[in-house]
């Protein structure tokens, strides 16, 4: 990224975890530390501030050092919703958004993608591993906040199909496809501690 273009990143912590029983999926331990705590130190080399999205545990957040803000709406809208949230209360051109629950990804696969983003002058650059996309890996830019809003109360909220919507460049992790294993039960955390460390 040059050094003109200052960005933003946004943890997305805000969903129910309904398959984790509805634990703070952000708060839950992964060989020893919060999973927060991984995403944190992934992102935090890359931007201006850090900003949480999380609708609960706002005092056990703020206590990582980052601002923490909660979805303008109550109803657990999804990962768009808590982009859109995360847009309006940056100051900067650039969003980098990632979720908590993907310890395996480190500084420089999100680098990655906001190299994508800026060789390609796109909108939005988004994680691919060579079959599908990660959407809520990903670097837009945040006047499309206008776009998203409009999206959102319309009623959807798929977020391939707002992606879509715009000069969208995929950044190519067909190499690592395993970096973006991500935890949604006690099963996987249990399988994933398992595997060897880097």
């Amino acid at each position: 990224m040059s050094n003109q273009t200052k960005v933003t990143g946004v943890i997305l912590a805000g969903g129910l975890a309904r398959r984790m029983n509805r634990q703070d999926k952000g708060l839950i331990k992964f060989r020893g530390e919060p999973l927060i705590s991984y995403a944190i130190s992934a992102i935090s080399p890359l931007v201006e501030s850090v900003i949480i999205n999380a609708n609960r545990n706002h005092e056990r957040y703020q206590k990582f050092g980052c601002k923490v803000i909660s979805d303008q709406t109550e109803t657990f809208d999804g990962p768009l919703a808590g982009i859109y949230t995360a847009m309006t209360a940056c100051q900067t051109e650039v969003l980098l958004v990632m979720p908590c629950d993907s310890p395996l990804i480190k500084t420089d696969h999100l680098e990655q993608i906001l190299q994508a983003k800026e060789d390609a002058k796109a909108d939005v650059a988004v994680a691919f591993d060579g079959q599908r996309l990660h959407p809520v890996f990903l670097a837009l830019s945040v006047n499309l906040k206008d776009s998203l809003n409009e999206y959102l109360v319309g009623g959807e909220r798929k977020i391939d199909k707002w992606l879509a919507q715009h000069h969208m460049v995929k950044a190519d992790f067909s190499a690592s496809p395993e970096i973006f294993a991500n935890i949604n039960t006690l099963e996987e955390l249990s399988d994933l501690e398992k595997v060897e460390h880097d």
